[in-house]
């Protein structure tokens, strides 16, 4: 018996309209972000930590950590249609 691929994934169809894959990717990375530092906001406590002569909440260090990582994707989104611009 041969099997043979489809050109589509089985459930996916209807997302064709939608934008690129890469697109959806990135809208779903940014949704997952967001519910993370919401997760790490409300399971900290409150406690404080000198940072540079400041007291600075531990709340906003998992944040500023994965905001990073947000703006990195974004970046990356970026080049990537910069890239694809440039090979039309």
């Amino acid at each position: 018996m041969k099997f043979e691929k489809s050109a589509t994934k089985p459930g996916i169809e209807g997302l064709h309209s939608t934008g690129s894959s890469l697109d959806r990717k990135f809208w779903v990375a940014l949704g997952l972000y967001t519910l993370l530092g919401a997760l790490a906001w409300f399971t900290m406590d409150e406690g404080k930590v000198l940072v540079a002569g400041k007291l600075v909440e531990l709340r906003f260090l998992p944040l500023i950590v994965i905001g990073g990582l947000a703006l990195r994707t974004v970046l990356a989104r970026q080049a990537d249609r910069i890239r694809r611009e440039g090979q039309k």
